[in-house]
């Protein structure tokens, strides 16, 4: 038996193949894999990851590849950042689990003052911890019928907000998540991304009152539809509409929040306040966590007992988010900026020099959606890139997305942009 490989893998060079990929290792582990697991799952390519540093992962097979999809915006911090991985070991040799649906954790506690004070809210905030996005979504469906008495819900065609019966309901991405699982949950109606008057002179005038919606639920930009950046005036525009209407406006920020598009929360590029936000993902650098955080008045509408969860907000996930928010307001939030710079402009010359395959090149800071002509030719691209080291992950119809870790150097950066054209080329020439 070989030796481990101890190398650091957050200053390893990468991409660096040893085999094919991918390689024989991987091969044996995904038939393995097969033969066990659901089919349900949605495996994009034959990936199977080992250990990660940084924005570097390496598989089984000890190919070693830059990520620039941080395990779908997961990996905020990178992988295995030593501040994350201390203080996860740190909170393990003092207390693993305790409910805090019945008990005081004090670390619960500790990370919703936090939450507090970084929330997109000028008034005062109370947070509920979930496992995970998809149950901050239907904690926030439940609170905001709860507090409004309203039944009906708004969300947008393209969005994403999970695989639960409430999610899926709210969701509009691909009708093979709603497929076959119908009825799903009443009372939902979809509106498009960006359009300012189908709510209006569609929705309200022909479908529902206003004064029956209890909220509408957005990303201040969009993730699995394709890393769409709203056009100017929208958010502001949904905003005034709920005032008018006393609908609750919720932000679901799963993916896009954390630092991900240089601030904390993708609605503060907008000048908009929520009065519910929803975290997850990248909020505890690879932890099982989501947060719903309201308007204290409409959090603490809901009487003792309506809404509870055995896991939500462990102390270990707990401990790895404030070690995370931490490193965040640290000095990752102005790295993607300037490296999200770089990326975007060294996208957009690719653009320039293959017309044809890039329709579009948008985001901001670190969430970068780049836009080809159809999907069979986004699924060409992306095979060609992981064939050649580089993990980055489709969205949308047609599109990729680039979401790497917050820690990603410039010199990482350019490498990718490097080997991304190449892929790129590759299907200009096929």
């Amino acid at each position: 038996m070989s030796a481990p490989d101890n190398t650091d893998l957050s200053t390893a060079e990468a991409p660096r193949l040893l085999t094919e990929v991918p390689g024989p290792e991987a091969l044996a582990r995904i038939e393995r894999d097969r033969k066990v697991t659901s089919p349900s799952l949605p495996r994009a390519y034959a990936f199977v990851p080992k250990r990660g540093g940084g924005a570097v992962v390496e598989d089984v097979d000890g190919n070693r590849f830059l990520d620039l999809n941080a395990g779908i915006a997961v990996t905020s911090t990178g992988h295995a950042h030593p501040k994350v991985v201390e203080a996860i070991q740190r909170q393990a040799g003092e207390l693993v689990h305790y409910s805090a649906s019945d008990f005081y954790l004090p670390i619960y506690s500790d990370l919703c003052e936090v939450l507090d004070r970084i929330a997109p809210m000028s008034g005062s905030t109370r947070s509920f911890l979930t496992n995970s996005g998809t149950e901050a979504v239907e904690g926030a469906l439940k609170l905001s019928r709860h507090a409004t008495g309203r039944q009906y819900a708004i969300a947008f065609y393209g969005a994403f907000h999970g695989r639960s019966y409430g999610a899926i309901s709210l969701g509009a991405s691909k009708a093979k998540y709603r497929a076959h699982f119908g009825p799903v949950v009443p009372s939902t109606y979809h509106s498009f991304y960006g359009d300012f008057e189908y709510i209006e002179n569609v929705l309200f005038k022909h479908m529902v009152y206003p004064d029956e919606v209890a909220a509408i639920f957005v990303e201040p930009v969009m993730g699995e539809g394709g890393y769409i950046v709203p056009p100017e005036g929208w958010m502001r525009y949904l905003r005034e509409l709920c005032d008018e209407h006393g609908i609750l406006l919720v932000a679901d920020e799963v993916q896009s929040g954390m630092g991900r598009t240089g601030k904390m929360w993708a609605i503060e590029h907008f000048g908009v306040e929520p009065d519910i936000l929803l975290s997850g993902k990248g909020i505890a650098s690879g932890m099982p966590l989501g947060a719903i955080v309201a308007r204290e008045d409409l959090m603490t509408s809901w009487e003792t007992g309506a809404h509870g969860s055995t896991y939500g907000g462990n102390p270990l996930s707990c401990a790895a988010a404030l070690a995370t928010i931490e490193l965040i307001e640290g000095d990752l939030m102005d790295n993607a900026i300037s490296v999200g710079g770089v990326l975007l402009e060294g996208l957009r010359g690719i653009q320039e020099r293959y017309p044809a395959l890039l329709v579009d090149v948008r985001g901001l800071a670190l969430m970068i959606g780049i836009e080809f002509p159809d999907g069979g030719v986004r699924t060409e691209v992306e095979q060609a890139a992981f064939r050649r080291g580089l993990l980055a992950l489709g969205c949308g119809e047609n599109a990729i997305r680039m979401s790497p870790p917050l820690v990603i150097r410039e010199d990482q950066a350019k490498t990718a942009l490097d080997v991304f054209e190449e892929a790129v080329a590759e299907v200009a020439g096929s």
